[in-house]
Protein backbone atom coordinates (compact mmCIF):
# COMPACT_ATOMS: atom_id res chain seq x y z
CA UNK A 1 0.00 0.00 0.00
CA UNK A 2 1.23 3.60 -0.27
CA UNK A 3 2.93 5.14 1.74
CA UNK A 4 0.84 8.68 2.87
CA UNK A 5 2.01 11.43 5.04
CA UNK A 6 -0.82 11.92 7.25
CA UNK A 7 -1.82 15.74 7.73
CA UNK A 8 0.44 16.95 10.17
CA UNK A 9 3.68 16.15 7.70
CA UNK A 10 2.05 18.14 5.00
CA UNK A 11 0.81 21.29 7.32
CA UNK A 12 3.72 24.22 6.98
CA UNK A 13 2.94 25.85 10.67
CA UNK A 14 1.13 22.60 12.46
CA UNK A 15 1.36 23.86 15.97
CA UNK A 16 -1.46 27.11 14.68
CA UNK A 17 -3.01 24.78 12.49
CA UNK A 18 -3.60 22.64 15.48
CA UNK A 19 -4.71 25.45 18.15
CA UNK A 20 -7.34 26.42 15.38
CA UNK A 21 -8.78 23.34 14.93
CA UNK A 22 -9.32 22.31 18.53
CA UNK A 23 -11.04 25.90 19.08
CA UNK A 24 -13.64 25.25 16.05
CA UNK A 25 -13.76 21.06 17.77
CA UNK A 26 -14.56 22.88 21.23
CA UNK A 27 -17.35 25.05 19.86
CA UNK A 28 -19.21 22.18 18.42
CA UNK A 29 -19.03 20.12 21.22
CA UNK A 30 -20.46 22.31 23.28
CA UNK A 31 -23.67 21.57 21.24
CA UNK A 32 -23.34 18.13 20.78
CA UNK A 33 -24.76 16.95 23.94
CA UNK A 34 -25.59 13.56 21.95
CA UNK A 35 -22.06 12.55 21.47
CA UNK A 36 -21.20 14.20 24.70
CA UNK A 37 -23.25 11.48 26.69
CA UNK A 38 -21.99 9.17 24.72
CA UNK A 39 -18.23 9.55 25.06
CA UNK A 40 -18.93 9.42 28.42
CA UNK A 41 -20.23 6.16 28.83
CA UNK A 42 -17.86 5.22 26.18
CA UNK A 43 -14.70 6.42 28.31
CA UNK A 44 -16.17 4.43 31.16
CA UNK A 45 -16.86 0.87 29.33
CA UNK A 46 -13.84 1.29 26.38
CA UNK A 47 -16.57 -1.02 24.26
CA UNK A 48 -14.09 -0.58 20.92
CA UNK A 49 -10.61 -1.71 22.76
CA UNK A 50 -9.00 -3.70 20.33
CA UNK A 51 -11.00 -2.31 17.29
CA UNK A 52 -9.12 -0.37 14.40
CA UNK A 53 -12.00 1.75 12.82
CA UNK A 54 -10.97 3.48 9.00
CA UNK A 55 -13.35 6.43 8.12
CA UNK A 56 -13.70 8.47 5.08
CA UNK A 57 -15.72 11.51 5.67
CA UNK A 58 -15.93 15.32 5.60
CA UNK A 59 -13.11 16.25 8.09
CA UNK A 60 -14.66 19.08 9.42
CA UNK A 61 -15.52 20.60 13.41
CA UNK A 62 -18.57 17.89 13.89
CA UNK A 63 -17.19 15.12 12.23
CA UNK A 64 -13.74 15.66 13.96
CA UNK A 65 -15.74 14.72 17.50
CA UNK A 66 -17.29 11.77 16.50
CA UNK A 67 -13.76 10.64 15.80
CA UNK A 68 -12.71 11.61 18.99
CA UNK A 69 -15.10 9.80 20.47
CA UNK A 70 -14.83 6.50 18.96
CA UNK A 71 -11.15 7.07 19.96
CA UNK A 72 -11.98 7.65 23.66
CA UNK A 73 -13.59 4.58 23.53
CA UNK A 74 -10.69 2.30 23.12
CA UNK A 75 -10.40 2.33 19.14
CA UNK A 76 -7.28 3.18 16.98
CA UNK A 77 -8.83 5.36 14.20
CA UNK A 78 -7.84 6.24 10.84
CA UNK A 79 -9.47 8.93 8.72
CA UNK A 80 -9.31 10.34 5.35
CA UNK A 81 -11.46 13.10 3.42
CA UNK A 82 -14.82 11.84 1.58
CA UNK A 83 -14.19 14.91 -0.79
CA UNK A 84 -11.41 16.79 -2.03
CA UNK A 85 -12.83 20.36 -1.41
CA UNK A 86 -14.42 19.66 2.33
CA UNK A 87 -11.42 18.87 4.61
CA UNK A 88 -10.48 21.82 7.02
CA UNK A 89 -6.78 21.28 7.60
CA UNK A 90 -6.62 22.78 10.68
CA UNK A 91 -9.41 20.38 12.09
CA UNK A 92 -7.19 17.38 10.64
CA UNK A 93 -4.16 18.44 12.12
CA UNK A 94 -5.63 18.74 15.68
CA UNK A 95 -7.05 15.16 15.25
CA UNK A 96 -3.89 13.99 13.94
CA UNK A 97 -2.11 14.98 17.43
CA UNK A 98 -4.56 12.08 19.93
CA UNK A 99 -2.31 9.29 20.06
CA UNK A 100 -5.07 6.79 18.87
CA UNK A 101 -5.91 9.14 15.66
CA UNK A 102 -3.90 9.32 12.55
CA UNK A 103 -5.54 11.81 9.93
CA UNK A 104 -4.49 11.93 6.02
CA UNK A 105 -7.50 13.92 5.23
CA UNK A 106 -6.42 17.22 3.53
CA UNK A 107 -8.00 19.65 1.30
CA UNK A 108 -7.54 20.48 -2.13
CA UNK A 109 -6.26 17.42 -3.10
CA UNK A 110 -5.81 15.69 -6.73
CA UNK A 111 -7.84 12.28 -7.65
CA UNK A 112 -4.19 10.50 -7.11
CA UNK A 113 -3.58 11.70 -3.88
CA UNK A 114 -7.67 11.44 -2.58
CA UNK A 115 -7.28 7.40 -3.39
CA UNK A 116 -3.88 7.71 -2.01
CA UNK A 117 -4.81 9.31 1.48
CA UNK A 118 -7.63 6.04 1.08
CA UNK A 119 -5.39 3.45 0.96
CA UNK A 120 -3.46 5.35 3.51
CA UNK A 121 -6.06 4.27 5.86
CA UNK A 122 -6.81 1.29 4.58
CA UNK A 123 -2.67 0.39 5.12
CA UNK A 124 -4.02 -0.12 9.15
CA UNK A 125 -6.45 -3.22 8.42
CA UNK A 126 -9.53 -1.75 9.43
CA UNK A 127 -12.39 -4.25 11.35
CA UNK A 128 -14.88 -1.10 10.96
CA UNK A 129 -16.12 0.61 8.43
CA UNK A 130 -17.21 4.23 8.79
CA UNK A 131 -17.93 5.78 5.10
CA UNK A 132 -19.42 8.84 3.53
CA UNK A 133 -20.30 7.92 -0.12
CA UNK A 134 -18.87 4.40 -0.03
CA UNK A 135 -15.56 5.28 -1.43
CA UNK A 136 -14.17 3.61 1.15
CA UNK A 137 -15.63 -0.09 1.18
CA UNK A 138 -15.45 0.16 -2.79
CA UNK A 139 -11.54 0.49 -2.58
CA UNK A 140 -11.37 -2.00 0.23
CA UNK A 141 -13.61 -4.51 -2.30
CA UNK A 142 -11.81 -3.71 -5.67
CA UNK A 143 -8.04 -4.20 -3.80
CA UNK A 144 -7.64 -5.72 -0.64
CA UNK A 145 -9.74 -8.30 -0.43
CA UNK A 146 -7.71 -10.31 1.63
CA UNK A 147 -8.88 -7.79 4.51
CA UNK A 148 -12.61 -8.41 4.64
CA UNK A 149 -12.53 -11.75 6.62
CA UNK A 150 -11.49 -9.62 9.67
CA UNK A 151 -13.95 -6.57 8.98
CA UNK A 152 -16.66 -6.80 11.43
CA UNK A 153 -18.55 -4.45 9.07
CA UNK A 154 -19.49 -1.06 8.60
CA UNK A 155 -21.90 2.32 8.45
CA UNK A 156 -22.89 4.67 5.63
CA UNK A 157 -23.74 7.63 6.32
CA UNK A 158 -25.04 9.67 3.27
CA UNK A 159 -27.73 8.71 0.33
CA UNK A 160 -25.34 8.13 -2.69
CA UNK A 161 -23.39 5.61 -0.69
CA UNK A 162 -26.29 3.99 0.48
CA UNK A 163 -27.44 3.77 -3.03
CA UNK A 164 -23.95 2.36 -3.89
CA UNK A 165 -23.95 0.26 -1.57
CA UNK A 166 -27.64 -1.49 -2.07
CA UNK A 167 -26.35 -1.88 -5.79
CA UNK A 168 -23.40 -3.37 -4.67
CA UNK A 169 -25.36 -6.00 -2.22
CA UNK A 170 -28.28 -7.03 -5.09
CA UNK A 171 -25.17 -8.08 -7.39
CA UNK A 172 -23.75 -10.02 -4.30
CA UNK A 173 -20.92 -8.22 -4.00
CA UNK A 174 -20.92 -6.91 -0.57
CA UNK A 175 -18.80 -8.85 1.41
CA UNK A 176 -19.51 -7.74 5.04
CA UNK A 177 -22.59 -6.26 7.00
CA UNK A 178 -23.14 -2.29 6.43
CA UNK A 179 -25.58 -0.55 8.53
CA UNK A 180 -27.40 2.07 6.06
CA UNK A 181 -26.97 4.99 8.69
CA UNK A 182 -28.69 7.52 5.94
CA UNK A 183 -31.95 5.97 5.88
CA UNK A 184 -32.65 6.41 9.73
CA UNK A 185 -35.49 8.86 10.88
CA UNK A 186 -32.85 10.11 12.85
CA UNK A 187 -31.03 11.48 9.95
CA UNK A 188 -33.49 11.70 7.16
CA UNK A 189 -35.69 13.90 9.13
CA UNK A 190 -32.89 16.25 10.29
CA UNK A 191 -29.89 15.92 8.64
CA UNK A 192 -31.50 15.67 5.15
CA UNK A 193 -34.21 18.03 5.42
CA UNK A 194 -32.86 20.48 7.89
CA UNK A 195 -29.13 20.03 7.50
CA UNK A 196 -29.05 19.61 3.95
CA UNK A 197 -31.62 23.10 3.49
CA UNK A 198 -29.82 25.26 5.57
CA UNK A 199 -26.49 24.63 5.03
CA UNK A 200 -26.50 24.77 1.37
CA UNK A 201 -28.76 27.97 1.06
CA UNK A 202 -26.71 29.11 4.11
CA UNK A 203 -23.56 28.82 2.01
CA UNK A 204 -24.90 29.77 -1.50
CA UNK A 205 -26.23 33.18 0.40
CA UNK A 206 -22.19 33.91 1.73
CA UNK A 207 -20.40 32.96 -1.49
CA UNK A 208 -22.68 35.10 -3.95
CA UNK A 209 -23.69 37.53 -1.20
CA UNK A 210 -27.18 37.28 -3.21
CA UNK A 211 -30.57 37.27 -2.11
CA UNK A 212 -33.11 34.57 -2.22
CA UNK A 213 -36.48 36.59 -2.08
CA UNK A 214 -37.86 36.83 -5.59
CA UNK A 215 -35.78 34.42 -7.24
CA UNK A 216 -36.89 31.29 -9.00
CA UNK A 217 -35.08 28.72 -7.45
CA UNK A 218 -34.96 25.23 -9.12
CA UNK A 219 -34.52 22.23 -6.89
CA UNK A 220 -33.78 19.33 -8.85
CA UNK A 221 -35.04 15.97 -6.60
CA UNK A 222 -37.61 15.84 -3.79
CA UNK A 223 -36.53 13.47 -2.05
CA UNK A 224 -35.76 14.32 1.32
CA UNK A 225 -32.63 16.58 0.69
CA UNK A 226 -34.95 18.28 -2.07
CA UNK A 227 -37.80 18.55 0.61
CA UNK A 228 -35.81 20.41 2.95
CA UNK A 229 -34.35 22.56 -0.02
CA UNK A 230 -37.18 23.72 -1.08
CA UNK A 231 -38.69 24.75 2.27
CA UNK A 232 -36.22 26.41 2.93
CA UNK A 233 -35.72 28.26 0.26
CA UNK A 234 -39.63 29.36 0.37
CA UNK A 235 -39.26 30.16 3.66
CA UNK A 236 -36.66 33.09 2.56
CA UNK A 237 -39.50 33.75 0.02
CA UNK A 238 -37.95 32.60 -3.39
CA UNK A 239 -40.31 31.04 -5.70
CA UNK A 240 -39.57 27.43 -5.91
CA UNK A 241 -39.80 25.14 -8.85
CA UNK A 242 -38.99 21.04 -8.34
CA UNK A 243 -38.14 18.73 -11.33
CA UNK A 244 -38.37 15.17 -10.77
CA UNK A 245 -38.41 11.58 -12.37
CA UNK A 246 -40.69 9.91 -9.55
CA UNK A 247 -44.48 10.50 -9.99
CA UNK A 248 -45.28 10.38 -6.87
CA UNK A 249 -43.12 12.64 -5.46
CA UNK A 250 -43.71 14.71 -8.46
CA UNK A 251 -47.36 14.93 -7.20
CA UNK A 252 -45.95 15.51 -3.76
CA UNK A 253 -44.57 18.53 -4.71
CA UNK A 254 -46.96 19.45 -6.11
CA UNK A 255 -49.11 19.11 -3.50
CA UNK A 256 -47.06 21.26 -1.53
CA UNK A 257 -47.18 24.18 -3.56
CA UNK A 258 -44.62 24.18 -5.59
CA UNK A 259 -44.33 24.02 -9.48
CA UNK A 260 -43.04 21.24 -10.69
CA UNK A 261 -41.92 20.62 -14.14
CA UNK A 262 -39.24 19.07 -16.41
CA UNK A 263 -36.06 20.87 -16.52
CA UNK A 264 -36.21 21.18 -19.82
CA UNK A 265 -38.71 23.87 -19.22
CA UNK A 266 -37.40 24.96 -15.55
CA UNK A 267 -33.97 25.89 -17.56
CA UNK A 268 -35.66 28.59 -19.09
CA UNK A 269 -37.27 30.47 -15.95
CA UNK A 270 -34.22 29.67 -13.18
CA UNK A 271 -32.06 31.93 -11.24
CA UNK A 272 -30.46 28.90 -9.25
CA UNK A 273 -30.25 25.64 -9.81
CA UNK A 274 -29.78 23.21 -6.98
CA UNK A 275 -29.51 19.77 -7.51
CA UNK A 276 -30.28 16.93 -4.60
CA UNK A 277 -30.56 13.85 -7.01
CA UNK A 278 -27.72 11.60 -6.09
CA UNK A 279 -27.76 10.91 -10.18
CA UNK A 280 -25.71 12.03 -12.51
CA UNK A 281 -25.90 14.39 -15.92
CA UNK A 282 -29.29 16.24 -14.27
CA UNK A 283 -28.12 19.32 -15.58
CA UNK A 284 -26.58 19.05 -19.33
CA UNK A 285 -25.82 20.97 -22.41
CA UNK A 286 -30.13 21.16 -23.53
CA UNK A 287 -30.07 22.82 -20.30
CA UNK A 288 -27.19 25.49 -20.82
CA UNK A 289 -28.30 26.15 -23.90
CA UNK A 290 -31.55 27.70 -22.56
CA UNK A 291 -30.53 28.97 -19.38
CA UNK A 292 -30.70 33.23 -18.48
CA UNK A 293 -27.55 34.98 -17.94
CA UNK A 294 -26.25 35.38 -14.64
CA UNK A 295 -28.20 32.16 -13.54
CA UNK A 296 -26.23 30.52 -10.23
CA UNK A 297 -25.63 26.17 -10.53
CA UNK A 298 -24.94 24.31 -7.53
CA UNK A 299 -25.07 20.65 -5.95
CA UNK A 300 -25.86 19.51 -2.89
CA UNK A 301 -25.46 15.53 -4.13
CA UNK A 302 -22.61 13.50 -2.96
CA UNK A 303 -20.78 13.72 -6.16
CA UNK A 304 -19.74 16.62 -8.75
CA UNK A 305 -21.38 14.65 -11.99
CA UNK A 306 -24.69 16.00 -11.36
CA UNK A 307 -24.27 19.09 -13.40
CA UNK A 308 -22.28 18.28 -16.49
CA UNK A 309 -19.43 20.65 -16.19
CA UNK A 310 -17.37 19.14 -19.50
CA UNK A 311 -20.17 19.97 -21.52
CA UNK A 312 -20.73 23.27 -20.30
CA UNK A 313 -16.83 23.66 -20.51
CA UNK A 314 -16.66 22.96 -24.30
CA UNK A 315 -19.78 25.61 -24.44
CA UNK A 316 -17.75 28.28 -22.82
CA UNK A 317 -15.41 30.07 -24.91
CA UNK A 318 -13.90 31.73 -21.63
CA UNK A 319 -13.68 30.98 -17.61
CA UNK A 320 -13.10 32.72 -14.95
CA UNK A 321 -13.22 33.42 -11.20
CA UNK A 322 -15.95 35.86 -10.54
CA UNK A 323 -15.55 35.33 -6.68
CA UNK A 324 -13.70 32.99 -4.56
CA UNK A 325 -15.80 29.84 -4.73
CA UNK A 326 -17.74 31.07 -8.04
CA UNK A 327 -16.75 29.95 -11.78
CA UNK A 328 -18.01 31.86 -14.29
CA UNK A 329 -18.78 30.21 -17.82
CA UNK A 330 -19.04 32.97 -20.51
CA UNK A 331 -20.48 31.27 -24.13
CA UNK A 332 -20.48 32.59 -27.07
CA UNK A 333 -23.96 33.99 -27.03
CA UNK A 334 -22.55 36.85 -23.95
CA UNK A 335 -24.77 34.40 -20.95
CA UNK A 336 -22.85 33.94 -17.81
CA UNK A 337 -23.27 30.60 -16.22
CA UNK A 338 -22.33 30.73 -12.34
CA UNK A 339 -21.06 27.04 -10.90
CA UNK A 340 -20.14 27.08 -7.31
CA UNK A 341 -17.74 25.11 -5.73
CA UNK A 342 -16.49 23.73 -8.79
CA UNK A 343 -20.00 21.66 -8.97
CA UNK A 344 -19.38 19.63 -6.09
CA UNK A 345 -21.19 19.49 -2.70
CA UNK A 346 -22.15 23.30 -1.96
CA UNK A 347 -22.43 23.61 1.20
CA UNK A 348 -18.70 21.66 2.13
CA UNK A 349 -16.80 22.68 -0.60
CA UNK A 350 -17.24 26.04 -1.20
CA UNK A 351 -14.43 28.47 0.35
CA UNK A 352 -16.68 29.62 3.28
CA UNK A 353 -18.07 26.02 4.06
CA UNK A 354 -18.95 25.13 7.02
CA UNK A 355 -21.33 22.00 6.82
CA UNK A 356 -25.08 21.25 8.58
CA UNK A 357 -25.87 22.58 11.57
CA UNK A 358 -23.58 21.22 14.69
CA UNK A 359 -27.26 20.16 16.50
CA UNK A 360 -28.41 18.24 13.15
CA UNK A 361 -25.12 16.21 12.73
CA UNK A 362 -24.81 15.28 16.68
CA UNK A 363 -27.95 13.23 16.08
CA UNK A 364 -26.73 11.86 12.50
CA UNK A 365 -23.64 10.99 14.14
CA UNK A 366 -24.89 9.86 17.54
CA UNK A 367 -26.42 7.24 15.47
CA UNK A 368 -23.18 6.80 13.41
CA UNK A 369 -21.35 5.93 17.35
CA UNK A 370 -24.47 3.94 18.17
CA UNK A 371 -24.03 1.75 15.26
CA UNK A 372 -20.92 1.15 15.71
CA UNK A 373 -21.03 0.28 18.94
CA UNK A 374 -23.62 -2.49 17.72
CA UNK A 375 -21.61 -3.94 15.01
CA UNK A 376 -19.27 -4.51 17.94
CA UNK A 377 -21.54 -5.95 20.64
CA UNK A 378 -23.60 -8.10 18.51
CA UNK A 379 -22.06 -8.34 15.01
CA UNK A 380 -23.12 -12.19 14.54
CA UNK A 381 -25.91 -11.29 14.25
CA UNK A 382 -25.47 -9.28 10.42
CA UNK A 383 -24.94 -11.48 7.65
CA UNK A 384 -22.62 -9.52 4.85
CA UNK A 385 -25.44 -7.24 2.98
CA UNK A 386 -26.92 -3.58 3.57
CA UNK A 387 -29.12 -3.72 7.33
CA UNK A 388 -31.19 -0.76 8.49
CA UNK A 389 -30.41 0.08 11.76
CA UNK A 390 -32.15 -1.20 14.39
CA UNK A 391 -35.01 1.32 15.67
CA UNK A 392 -34.36 0.69 19.57
CA UNK A 393 -30.76 2.69 18.34
CA UNK A 394 -32.31 5.49 16.52
CA UNK A 395 -34.74 5.49 19.40
CA UNK A 396 -32.19 6.00 22.48
CA UNK A 397 -30.36 9.11 20.41
CA UNK A 398 -34.07 10.87 20.18
CA UNK A 399 -33.84 10.07 23.66
CA UNK A 400 -30.86 11.43 24.74
CA UNK A 401 -31.53 14.97 22.51
CA UNK A 402 -34.49 15.43 23.99
CA UNK A 403 -33.49 14.81 27.48
CA UNK A 404 -30.55 17.23 27.00
CA UNK A 405 -32.95 19.71 25.78
CA UNK A 406 -35.60 19.34 28.73
CA UNK A 407 -38.37 18.23 26.56
CA UNK A 408 -40.97 16.14 28.39
CA UNK A 409 -42.91 13.29 25.89
CA UNK A 410 -46.26 10.65 26.69
CA UNK A 411 -45.57 7.08 26.94
CA UNK A 412 -48.10 4.73 25.98
CA UNK A 413 -50.45 3.52 28.80
CA UNK A 414 -50.33 -0.60 29.14
CA UNK A 415 -53.86 -0.27 28.26
CA UNK A 416 -52.76 1.82 25.00
CA UNK A 417 -49.84 -0.28 24.51
CA UNK A 418 -51.84 -3.76 24.77
CA UNK A 419 -54.55 -1.87 22.65
CA UNK A 420 -51.68 -0.85 19.66
CA UNK A 421 -50.72 -4.74 19.46
CA UNK A 422 -54.29 -6.41 19.10
CA UNK A 423 -55.80 -7.61 16.02
CA UNK A 424 -59.19 -8.53 18.01
CA UNK A 425 -60.33 -4.87 19.03
CA UNK A 426 -62.87 -4.20 16.58
CA UNK A 427 -65.92 -1.28 16.22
Amino acid sequence: MADYPTITEQVEDVQTAREEGHRKMDWAREHMPILTALQADFEADQPFEGQRIGMAMHVEAKTAVLVETLAEAGAEVAVTGCNPLSTHDDVSAALDEHPNISSYAKREVDDEEYYEAIEAVISHEPTITVDDGMDLVAAIHEDYPELIDTIVGGCEETTTGVHRLRAMDADGALEYPVFAVNDTPMKRLFDNVHGTGESSLANIAMTTNLSWAGKNVVVAGYGYCGKGVAKKAAGQNASVVVTEVEPRRALEAHMEGYDVMPMDEAAEIGDVFLTTTGNRDVITADHFEKMNDGVLLANAGHFDIEINLDQLSEMAVSQRDAREGVREYKLEDGRRLNVLAEGRLVNLASPIALGHPVEVMDQSFGVQAACVREMVENSEAYDAGVHDVPDELDKEIAEIKLDAEGIAYDDLTDEQAEYMGSWQHGT
